[in-house]
């Protein structure tokens, strides 16, 4: 039996490893994560797997340091990212960092950059290594979720048949400009609107000629609210609210006769008995500085009241 000698054992491993690191290497570039390696005291990147050129179009040979990393990254994403992965690094500290790589033809991939810090043995930091990945198609499905996410909310905050806000979206924008002049001491005001005899006007004409005259009062009612803090709402089947922040008593009252004057240009054909010859509404007019009062309940409940007195005086 043959022993072979130290010299010839040395040689044999020593082809073993160089090709164990060519199998590696074959391994490494043959994925779609795109290996690299930089140099923490200089910067530079000592090595970049060959995908990054299909992935960018740049060829791996033009990476030559952590500028051109931060060159190619979207203005928009460049400091925030280079500012924490800099601290990270400087820290020792394993880090991700999601951001958007420019291409060689001028468009933008979505990178999850995934890096180790590596150590020397005095415990400096001395190169950090890590792999790139496109998460483009994530990105866009995360952004589609979001789109339908904002689109379900406005949906939920919003009347159906008017287009206008909803009973819901009143509740909370009453709630903050509420808490708005408990702190600013500035008077809310608020016109809560109702149609006469619409039970009589959808009883002769039919809930689609009613609906179509819910829809042509909420036009009147968002014709009126200008201002961008102003909210019109439909908070019942025919009621309606008109919210004006920073608006005293004589405002509130000349833009609720302003309200009664779109709603009659309307020239909605009522003539059902007692109603008169064409639609109209009935407004209640209320104006309050929060002070003490915990909600706006009262206020609400008292806005109500000069609605009902205004039905009492004649309607309309």
């Amino acid at each position: 039996m043959n022993t072979p000698h130290n010299e010839d054992f040395g040689v044999a491993h020593g082809q073993d490893v160089a090709e164990d690191a060519g199998v590696y290497k074959t391994l490494l570039e043959s994925t779609k994560a795109i290996p690299w390696k930089l140099d923490w005291p200089g910067l530079g990147f000592s090595y970049i797997g060959p995908q990054i050129e299909t992935l960018l179009g740049w060829t791996p040979e033009s990476w030559k340091s952590v500028e051109d990393w931060a060159a190619r990254m979207h203005p928009d994403d460049r400091e925030r990212t280079v500012n924490f992965c800099v601290a990270q690094s400087q820290a020792g500290v394993d880090h991700e960092a999601d951001y958007r790589a420019l291409t060689t033809d001028g468009t933008y991939v979505w990178i999850r950059d995934v890096v180790h810090v590596k150590r020397n043995e005095a415990g400096e930091v001395a190169s950090l290594v890590g792999f790139m990945f496109d998460i483009s198609e994530r990105k866009q499905a995360e952004e589609e979720l979001l789109r339908m996410h904002k689109e379900l909310e406005a949906l939920s905050l919003t009347d159906s048949l008017t287009g206008i806000a909803n009973r819901r979206m009143f509740d909370q924008r009453l709630d903050i400009e509420w808490n708005d002049s408990r702190r600013s001491g500035k008077p809310l005001s608020l016109l809560i609107l109702d149609i006469d005899w619409f039970k009589q006007y959808n009883d002769r004409y039919g809930h689609p000629a009613g609906d179509a005259c819910i829809q042509r009062v909420a036009s009147a009612l968002g014709g009126v609210a200008r201002r961008p803090r102003d909210l019109a709402a439909r908070v019942g089947g025919d009621e309606f609210a008109l919210l004006l922040p920073d608006t005293d008593e004589a405002t509130a009252q000349a833009v609720a006769r302003k309200l009664a004057e779109a709603v009659a240009a309307l020239q909605i054909p009522h003539g059902v008995e007692g109603a008169g010859e064409w639609l109209s509404a009935s407004i209640g007019a209320g104006t309050q500085v929060a002070g003490e009062a915990k909600d706006a309940s009262g206020f609400v409940d008292h806005t109500d009241q000069m609605l009902y007195a205004a039905k009492r005086s004649g309607r309309g």
